[in-house]
């Protein structure tokens, strides 16, 4: 299949106990899931019953398997505290993305806070990523990539923009388990007019020239509730915002998504989800 399409799934009570039935509800063919509370540093060991059926299942059908790190890691804090959380949190959401049958694991690439130079703060992400990207094995097909998600533009943000990678990839010395999870309500919030004529093309042309082929990993499939530019991040169901349904049917058919899932993470609950899924499997070319 070209671009599996899935969803992030809820998973509170169990990753095969509740994810499955979900992911199943809404024609989920990838998914997407927590590991840990997005909003807090808690690092729970998870339940290796339901983990083995999880990655098991998933494997059996052939659903690749993403996990989202939490939301409150930034490698660009001017707080210590937070970075080392933000290691800790980051080591967990790997190690246990290992042990799910995950492809990737998804982290934001985070701000420079404290009104610090963004020079220093991509050096202090190259001195606390890079060891935990040492610990990952390229050899090993199980490893999970890690996933850098620009985000919105908000802030003092360290990579919105897709042309912003490039310095990100560059302190990372373009580790080869190192990739990109492009969310298209981030990137249309941060300046690229995906609903202009044309649009979409430059932008994946311009991720390709940026990073190199092959690091585009996987998409957070998502309309924007906002104009072009906005820098806010916030999704809507895929037609319903200002990107409108089209623009997907051109990301799916552009050379750089091939083979790359779909994940959406729109509102609407299980409905509004089985929705958006089936929305997008009609934009992918026969």
């Amino acid at each position: 299949m070209r671009n599996p399409v899935g969803g992030h799934i809820q998973v509170a009570g169990g990753l095969a106990r509740t994810g499955l039935p979900y992911a199943a509800a809404i024609g989920a063919e990838a998914v997407q899931v927590f590991v840990a509370n997005p909003r807090g540093w808690a690092t729970p060991t998870g339940v290796p019953a339901q983990d083995e059926e999880f990655r098991e299942r998933c494997a059996a059908d052939g659903v690749p398997v993403y996990v989202h790190a939490p939301y409150l890691i930034n490698f660009g804090s001017h707080t210590p505290e937070t970075v080392e959380r933000s290691v800790t949190s980051l080591r967990h959401s790997l190690v246990r993305g290992r042990a799910v049958g995950a492809r990737g694991v998804v982290v934001h690439t985070g701000s420079a806070t404290g009104g610090r130079p963004r020079e220093v703060a991509l050096a202090q992400v190259r001195e606390r990523v890079r060891p935990l990207l040492a610990e990952l094995d390229p050899a090993d097909e199980d490893t999970p990539w890690l996933l850098l998600e620009p985000t919105a533009g908000q802030g003092a943000s360290l990579c919105s923009l897709v042309g912003d990678l490039g310095p990100y990839f560059e302190a990372l010395d373009h580790h080869p388990r190192l990739g990109v999870c492009l969310d298209t309500c981030h990137a249309f919030a941060a300046g690229h007019d995906m609903a202009a004529p044309g649009g979409v093309k430059r932008l994946l042309d311009e991720l390709v020239d940026t990073v190199g082929e092959g690091r585009l990993r996987l998409v957070h499939a998502n309309d924007s509730k906002d104009v072009v530019g906005a820098h806010k991040d916030r999704h809507e169901n895929i037609g319903a915002g200002h990107i409108g349904a089209d623009p997907f049917g051109e990301l799916l058919r552009h050379p750089a998504t091939a083979g790359v899932p779909l994940v959406i993470e729109t509102p609407g609950g299980k409905e509004g989800h089985a929705a958006d899924v089936a929305r997008l499997k009609g934009l992918r070319t026969p």
